[in-house]
């Protein structure tokens, strides 16, 4: 249970890469205002990629602008200039004007003050002349520009729908009294929504987290009561100070109020109806006649901004005023009559640009709704931003442990496009999607991974050389430094071949030489034996005492590893002749010393095997076994190489071999045939392949029961070879099997009774 329980939590790639998404989903949910703001500009950003959307016609503006100042003066103007704009714009068929400008105070001019003045110190003398009241009543009327502004509204066609402001905070209406307060809520004429829904029953709208102004600065009663309607202009700025939102909704007291894009919007329309419908968690939905609008739970809009400043048309009060327009510009329009001018201060920060006017955010809201192209970030999207995270968590955890650092960093890459472009996608289809949390899994999961595979690697170099350096030749190891995926040392079925070798009696040689000597003797032997596996790229398994076991094909895959097998034990007896000589040069008393060698291949079971603490990288199974039953075998038949048919069977045909016999070892019931290995084509010599031809005749004579020709051959073989071995052993079997014949049905195995 306990080896079970670390395994699950051993740490890897696809587990660090989950770790790190799921801390950067616990930041997500928790907020961070650096990352919130990074997200914001990079939302801008996706703005600006996707550059200026035509606008539709239905929208124009009437400025105060930088002209308009330099020709007609510094604002605020008499409302009588108003007045006349609007007579202006009504007569060139404007459907709807709106004013991105409220009317608090009186328009107090020196003319009205001073025919006040007079009516007070007339009534202050008593003099009670009806001809000087009509005459200053007359004069009264004709300075009173907020009744000029009320009458022209009054008596025009087109709806004029007039701003306000809300003050959020009760710090911003410090200088109000309580019945002020009521007064500028009272002044706020047809300026809440028709309709407002509930959902169910068990809504409380005093508990619902809409904007809650303190209060309204509403326009004066006279202006109130000649406009059609009235809209707040407040925007709702980000933690940036950049303007991407629009209330749509503001409650005040029991009503729910509209801003001034949407009033506009519905005389535009035919003074259709408005409503909205609210649930437990906030606004469901706003509508305004066919149209309904996405908001959030709090009832804000995401502003779809159609570009940068002069997106829309901007025509100049002044050029209105003095009729420098071509007739029809203003007809079935919405005109929007707002400052623009750097020294009236209604710029604000959008994606776009600073400084941009603030009468044109309105603009954005009217067209992104007339045309139903809206951007929305509903709720549901945050499971989207955490997929997103997991996605980019699974995709690298799993894909870059099996690439190089180069395709790693280009896979990295294209997850990290594929998050941008998908994210892009969505947003030019209007849903805006998080994107700084996904890009930062990206490059935080690549960091973390690339790093703790650095790590990792370096660890797993470090076990590999322990493992691997006594037991490979240095080349091999660098080549398995180099490529690790090469190598698996985990427990595994693979083709292998398998080399034993032993000195032949060398209980008998340890008997006649002294350990020092001995010693040094075995390790003059074994040093040299143990560089030609080596040469061959062959695995030193373990020594046996004065045994080699050696493994050809693991842990780095040899195609092929039978034929480097094979010529390791050929150059293993050339190499002893060599020592044989360099020890009859030192010493005439070292005993002969002569080898035999087993090869066997098959499908091995490798891997570390041994205690949890303490192991080893070796082989296991029936066909190790043989190859250590082969070598043993050389003793029955006095040979030196014996292999197995299935390394005859992938060597045949680079190795001159010569077949020795059927037989079933210690073990194993099955019988293999084995093979003497000679030597390499083109280098073994006319007499060994002779000596191979004439045994084949033999043998086969032999398991023909045909015991007299049988002997004839290899009686033939022994005079002309004295010192065959196997040739001996047949002669002796033959004789044998001539006394007492086997059965009729033997298949010509041998069974051998010893290791």
């Amino acid at each position: 249970m306990k080896a079970f329980i670390k395994k699950l939590f051993r740490l890897n790639s696809l587990a660090l890469s989950l770790a790190l998404a799921f801390l950067l989903i616990t930041v997500y949910v928790l907020g961070i205002e650096y990352l919130e703001v990074m997200e914001l500009k990079a939302r801008d950003l996706r703005f600006q990629l996707r550059g200026v959307i035509k606008p539709g016609p239905e929208f124009v503006l009437a400025v105060i602008d930088e002209k308009s100042i330099a020709e007609l003066g510094r604002w605020p103007w008499p409302r009588s200039r108003i007045a006349e704009a609007i007579r202006i714009l009504n007569k060139d068929g404007a459907k709807v004007i709106g004013f991105d400008i409220f009317f608090s105070e009186p328009d107090i001019n020196d003319s009205l003050k001073l025919i006040n003045r007079l009516e007070n110190e007339i009534k202050a003398q008593g003099i009670n002349n009806k001809f000087f009241s009509r005459l200053l009543e007359k004069e009264k009327k004709l300075a009173d520009n907020d009744l000029i502004l009320a009458q022209t509204i009054s008596e025009i066609d087109t709806p004029v729908v007039l701003g306000s402001t809300m003050l959020i905070t009760k710090d911003q209406a410090m200088a109000y009294t309580e019945e002020d307060v009521q007064t500028q809520i009272d002044r706020l004429k047809n300026s809440h929504y028709t309709f407002v829904r509930l959902s169910s029953e068990a809504v409380e709208l005093k508990e619902t987290e809409f904007t809650r102004p303190f209060m309204p600065l509403a326009n004066i009663p006279l202006l109130s009561d000649s406009a059609v309607a009235s809209g707040y202009l407040n925007t709702n700025m980000d933690i940036d100070g950049t303007v991407r939102w629009m209330p749509l909704v503001m409650q005040l007291g029991d009503k729910f109020y509209l801003p001034l894009s949407l009033q506009m919007l519905r005389y535009y329309l035919g003074d259709v109806p408005t409503s909205i419908s609210v649930s437990e968690l906030g606004v469901e939905s706003v509508k305004i006649g066919p149209y309904e609008l996405p908001t959030d739970e709090f009832g804000r809009f995401l502003i779809n901004f159609r570009g940068p400043t002069y997106t829309f048309p901007h025509y100049s009060m002044a050029d209105i005023l003095s009729g420098e327009f071509k007739p029809g510009t203003f007809k079935d329009k919405i005109v929007l009559v707002g400052g623009t001018a750097q020294g009236l201060f209604d710029t604000v920060n959008t994606p776009f640009e600073t400084g941009y006017p603030g009468p044109e955010v309105h603009a954005n809201v009217l067209d992104s709704i007339l045309k139903k192209d809206f951007l929305t970030s509903p709720q549901w999207s945050s499971i989207f931003d955490l997929l997103a995270i997991l996605l980019a968590a699974l995709a690298l955890g799993l894909v870059l442990p099996k690439l190089s650092a180069v395709y790693g960093l280009i896979f990295a890459a294209i997850v990290l496009g594929a998050e941008v472009g998908m994210n892009y996608f969505f947003f030019t289809k209007g849903l805006w999607l998080n994107l700084i949390y996904p890009i930062i899994s990206v490059i935080l999961i690549y960091i973390g991974v690339t790093i703790f595979r650095y790590i990792t690697e370096e660890r797993e170099k470090r076990k590999i050389k322990g493992a691997f350096t006594k037991h490979v030749h240095p080349s091999v190891v660098e080549e398995m430094l180099k490529n690790p995926e090469m190598l698996k040392l985990g427990g595994q079925k693979k083709m292998l071949t398998v080399l034993f070798s032993d000195i032949k009696g060398f209980t008998t040689i340890s008997e006649q030489m002294d350990p020092d000597a001995l010693i040094e003797l075995l390790n003059e032997y074994l040093t040299p034996m143990t560089d030609l596996v080596f040469k061959y790229d062959g695995l030193l398994d373990k020594y046996i005492g004065d045994a080699i076991m050696a493994l050809y094909g693991a842990p780095l895959e040899i195609e092929d590893h039978a034929l480097k097998a094979c010529r390791t034990g050929l150059e293993m007896l050339e190499k002893l002749k060599e020592l044989r000589r360099m020890w009859a040069e030192k010493d005439p008393a070292i005993p002969r010393v002569d080898c035999r060698i087993g090869l066997n291949t098959g499908v091995i079971v490798v891997g570390n095997m041994g205690s949890q603490d303490r192991f080893d990288y070796t082989a296991v199974g029936d066909d190790v076994n043989l190859a250590s039953r082969l070598e043993g075998a050389g003793k029955e038949y006095d040979t030196n190489i014996i292999i197995g048919e299935a390394t005859h069977e992938q060597v045949k045909e680079e190795m001159v071999c010569r077949e020795l016999d059927l037989i079933e070892v210690v073990g194993k019931t099955r019988p293999v045939h084995i093979y003497e290995l000679l030597g390499e084509n083109g280098q073994t010599s006319k007499d060994q392949v002779q000596l191979a031809n004439a045994f084949r005749k033999g043998l086969r004579a032999y398991r023909g029961q045909q015991w007299d020709s049988a002997a004839k051959i290899f009686s033939q073989i022994n005079g002309y070879y004295p010192e065959d071995g196997p040739t001996k052993v047949f002669l002796r079997r033959v004789a044998e099997f001539k006394k007492n014949p086997p059965l009729k049905d033997w298949d010509g195995v041998y069974v051998m009774t010893s290791k």
